[in-house]
Parts: structure tokens; C-alpha cells; sequence
């Protein structure tokens, strides 16, 4: 058998197991992330141990792909490996994307963590091969950014007007970001279609790209030290650092949701 944890940040879920000791990871995130066949989650995090590290986090997506971070994904990691340790002690966890240091605050609800992660610094990409596919109208803004993983953001005038699914399928290998301003003046609203997952309700690493490209288009007042991401499945914070430009710190919550054992069967 294999003992499992589930979380969530904001509806983005996933399943957390330690050590697993199976040779195919991408099969076993398939099986386990299916929701009808399996426990269902948006990804796997695999959790080892690192010397020089309090934990190693690998993330594999739904449908078995490596990705190299997710900003709902390690808050939820962070506070398995906190129930592990039996503290709230501050975290330095390796991703694939490198380095990343968390910092954990109890609530009344025991099953709900606050964490705030040191996201890094976000930086331009090249846009995807395959971008023209989308038929953007050249006079919407567009930034290509990675926080460690792709992302395309694009802003719009309404995120509930757009189909997302459809543009979504046209880029599979980027994560793509709807926005729209506030509705608070420091806010905005945003909407994803993620790599290996499709629609989520929220996604860490996308608040973060998305609030560096509202900031850099005057969408929140200019200097706002932290911006409001409102999302389907709830709001995350983004702190925005200077004068380290593009430096980011990320600010939302965890909750745990079960304890599962599932069998080690052929599938993984």
C-alpha cells in the first residue's frame, strides 16, 4: 500500500506521497490524479529527502508530465511535510525549479495553514511556437514570463467572456493566464488554463506572473506593494519586492483534506 495525503490551495489539489519507492512516477500521477478511477487531483508532489534541504518536492501533472513548480502545489507540500515534522518551522525546499524557502502560520481551523513562499525572481521567455495559433488581437497586452515554469498572459475585458478551454488546447505546453483589473483598485481577476491539467481553479506560479504583468501595464496603481489575485477558487496575495525587480513573494493558504492508502498496483 501506499499512504497518500490530499490538499488543496484555493480548489488547485493535489496528493502528496513521501518516498513512494515506484520506478514509473508518471504512471502513478496518472493513475492517482484520475477522478474517476483514481483519488483524483490537478498533480502529484513527491516528497524526498536532500541534504542541505528540509525536503525535495518533484511535481508531476495529471496527465504524468514533470513540471518544475507549482506555487499552490508546494504550500500544500510545505504543510504535509509540517504534519510530518510536528512544526511550523520555516522551510528551504528544492524543486526543480531550484531553490524555494516557506514560511508557515497556524489558523483557527487546524486543517488550514497560511504559507508564504519566496516565489523568485520572475523573468521573460520567449513566446511559444505555437502562440499565432491563438489569434490574438495585437493591441491586447501580452507578457511571456517564468517563475521557474511557462506562462503566457494575456489581459482581457472580461475573464468570464473568454473561452478559455479552447485557447487553452492551442498552447498545451505554456500555462495561460486571463486578466482583467480589480474590481478592487489593487486587484485583479484572473482565470487559468494550466499545463498537464487544464482549467484550474487557481494557480500559484500564474497570480504571480499575472500581478507582475497587471503591475508593469498600470492595471493597479504603480508601486502597489502587494496585489490581490482573485481566482476561481479563491484569492491568493502577491507581494511585489524593490528595488529587486521582478522578485515575488507569495501569500495564501493550505488545507489538508485526508489521509488515503491506495494499492501499489501495476498502474504505477
Amino acid at each position: 500500500m501506499l499512504t497518500l495525503t490530499k490538499h488543496h490551495g484555493l480548489g488547485n489539489d493535489f496528493l502528496v506521497v513521501w518516498h513512494p519507492a515506484v520506478e514509473d512516477l508518471p504512471a502513478l500521477a496518472r493513475r492517482l490524479c484520475d477522478r474517476r478511477r483514481g483519488v483524483g487531483a490537478d498533480g502529484l508532489l513527491v516528497g524526498t529527502t536532500h541534504e542541505g534541504y528540509d525536503a525535495r518536492m518533484v511535481l508531476y501533472n495529471a496527465d504524468g508530465s514533470r513540471a518544475e513548480m507549482s506555487g499552490n502545489g508546494i504550500r500544500c507540500f510545505a504543510q504535509a511535510l509540517a504534519s510530518r515534522r510536528g512544526d511550523l518551522h520555516p522551510q528551504r525546499i528544492l524543486t526543480d525549479a531550484g531553490e524555494r524557502t516557506v514560511t508557515l502560520e497556524a489558523t483557527a481551523e487546524p486543517s488550514i495553514i497560511f504559507a508564504a513562499v519566496d516565489m523568485g525572481e520572475v523573468t521573460g521567455i520567449d513566446e511559444p511556437a505555437d502562440w499565432q495559433q491563438l489569434g490574438c488581437d495585437p493591441l491586447r497586452p501580452v507578457q511571456h514570463l517564468s517563475l521557474g515554469n511557462p506562462h503566457s498572459v494575456v489581459g482581457v475585458d472580461s475573464v468570464a467572456e473568454v473561452d478559455l478551454q479552447s485557447l487553452g488546447r492551442k498552447v498545451p505546453y505554456v500555462n495561460l493566464e486571463i486578466v482583467e483589473a480589480g474590481p478592487e483598485p489593487e486587484a485583479i481577476t484572473m482565470r487559468v488554463h494550466e499545463r498537464g491539467a487544464g482549467i484550474t481553479e487557481a494557480c500559484g506560479t500564474g497570480a504571480c506572473a499575472s500581478a507582475w504583468a497587471a503591475s508593469t501595464w498600470g492595471l493597479v496603481p504603480a508601486g502597489t506593494p502587494e496585489i490581490l489575485v482573485h481566482m476561481d477558487g479563491g484569492d491568493a496575495k502577491v507581494r511585489m519586492h524593490h528595488p529587486s525587480a521582478g522578485r515575488v513573494t507569495l501569500v495564501g493558504p493550505a488545507q489538508f483534506v485526508a489521509s488515503i492508502e491506495v494499492a501499489r498496483s501495476a498502474g504505477g
